[in-house]
């Protein structure tokens, strides 16, 4: 069965009634009752749930963010964002129809069978964590209802990409309970595909992780950009062949089409042909990812977006205004199919230059509006506290993208601190690299102080060179859930 359906060929017009239908249904019968947050927002601004009717009227509702989940006095105030039905609010609020439909089970099937039905579609049965780097990890609750959307969105990516059922994959995303792994998880039984989870160095390091690709033969693999990079390259160095491997599927980290090249001639190197590398996008507050389809590694589709289970708009992250089809600013998004944790406008603090296209794919031919894939992960810049080094503004996408184009280097990592440990001194910024063998170590560090000073505005007051091995355990490629690429020492005041 087609994952899409005809959801994949409606034309923007189809999709847009589409999306109002849902919308106006998800508010007005289950995230108004049913969910205390919003309950309370729209009560507080006297908005109607009858009025939001369209996707335009979207604008009349408060953004909410992540620091909405959080607040110290309460630390289960997540669970205000989860739907909470009783039969008072489903008698006051559900149609006529489907409380008949109700009332016909309970007397044709018993009332047991009524609670057991609402029990899958409301009980949380599942739960995943955001993966901040510093800050409180957030928990998301999914309910069996949640659990089938991740299904579908899981076998949609990997239809997209164009994987067979026959396709042998290994999964190389670190077992957490993180959407990524469990997204590819869900997606493959959907699909029928046989998948070996590794779960990463964590689980079984790197050499686990090669003699897996060994025994599987895999034609596609799956995981972290910087770990798939970091075994592969670790094969080569055996001498292993790779020849069965087809796609190689990222995620949990912005991937550029330099990347993408620079993956696919390592594999063509230990043997494999015609690789196709894929990036996709994600975020717990979903409960979904999206990706890219079959392009030359150098260009890239966007991300496929699910316009029957979700609404992205595009802001100005300064004014909060709609942007127009194809203009830069921050992702919003809005759930208009789930139960469980369910947000409403919530503001990613991802920035996306080329905003949303509602153009058909020209390499997919499906008709689904689409992200652009230059998307800067401002939460993370503040994360790491990061809003200003050396008095600029600094955005740390641009030091990955910068650094990542250096065919010399093998592996980066940035360390931030002050002076003499002194909080009220200057910040410093010292880059650590592990070269290639062979590599000309004082003329790249060179080329990398003016490359990051005119890319960054910062230049490094130090440019360090360490051993493979040393690199490998300061970004805990093999023992951390996420790499550390950016470590900021600065002491607090």
């Amino acid at each position: 069965m087609d994952p899409w359906g005809k959801i994949g060929h409606l034309t923007k017009s189809e999709i847009r009634d589409l999306q109002n239908r849902k919308l106006q249904q998800f508010i007005n019968q289950y995230l108004y009752p049913f969910s205390p947050y919003y309950r309370r927002l729209f009560d507080q601004n006297k908005i109607k749930p009858g009025s939001i009717r369209t996707v335009a009227d979207l604008r009349q509702i408060p953004f909410c963010s992540k620091k909405d989940f959080i607040d110290p006095d309460r630390p289960d105030k997540i669970k205000d964002f989860i739907q909470q039905p009783d039969l008072k609010t489903i008698r006051q609020f559900w149609p006529k129809t489907q409380l008949l439909k109700l009332k016909w089970q309970s007397l044709t099937k018993g009332d047991e069978f009524v609670k057991v039905n609402l029990e899958k579609e409301f009980r949380p049965c599942f739960i995943t964590f955001t993966t901040g780097t510093t800050n409180m990890p957030v928990s998301f609750l999914y309910t069996s209802h949640d659990i089938q959307n991740l299904h579908v969105s899981g076998h949609r990516m990997l239809k997209l990409t164009g994987m067979q059922s026959s396709d042998h994959v290994v999964n190389m995303f670190p077992y957490a309970p993180h959407l990524a792994f469990w997204q590819v998880v869900f997606g493959g039984l959907e699909a029928s595909t046989l998948i070996l989870s590794t779960g990463g160095g964590k689980m079984m390091g790197t050499e686990g992780n090669i003699r897996a690709l060994l025994k599987m033969k895999p034609s596609v693999l799956l995981g972290v950009p910087s770990y798939i990079y970091h075994v592969l390259r670790a094969a080569k160095e055996q001498g292993v062949k790779l020849e069965t491997i087809k796609k190689v599927i990222l995620g949990a980290s912005r991937v550029s089409t330099a990347f993408k090249v620079r993956l696919a001639e390592l594999l063509a190197s230990m043997g494999a042909k015609d690789v196709c590398v894929f990036g996709t996008y994600g975020f717990t507050e979903a409960r979904s990812a999206w990706a890219e389809c079959p392009t030359p590694n150098d260009i890239s589709s966007g991300y496929h977006l699910y316009p029957d289970k979700e609404i992205f708009e595009v802001i100005d992250p300064k004014t909060g205004e709609v942007k127009g089809e194809g203009e830069d600013g921050e992702l919003v998004y809005s759930s208009i199919d789930s139960r469980g944790s369910s947000v409403l406008r919530y503001r990613t603090g991802d920035y996306v230059k080329g905003g949303i296209t509602y153009e058909p794919c020209k390499y997919s031919g499906l008709t689904v509006p689409r992200i652009n894939y230059d998307i800067t992960r401002i939460s993370d810049v503040k994360d790491y506290q990061a809003s200003k080094v050396k008095g600029c503004l600094v955005d740390f996408n641009n030091f990955s993208s910068c650094l990542s184009e250096f065919t010399d280097i093998e592996e980066w990592q940035i360390e931030l601190n002050k002076k003499d440990n002194d909080p009220f001194e200057v910040d410093q910024m010292v880059v650590y690299l592990s070269a290639r063998p062979g590599c000309q170590e004082a003329a790249l560090a060179d080329t990398v102080r003016s490359r990051l000073a005119a890319t960054t505005e910062v230049t490094p007051n130090e440019v360090k060179f360490i051993p493979f091995a040393e690199m490998i355990k300061r970004l805990g490629l093999e023992t951390e859930n996420k790499e550390r690429r950016i470590v900021d020492k600065r002491p607090k005041e």
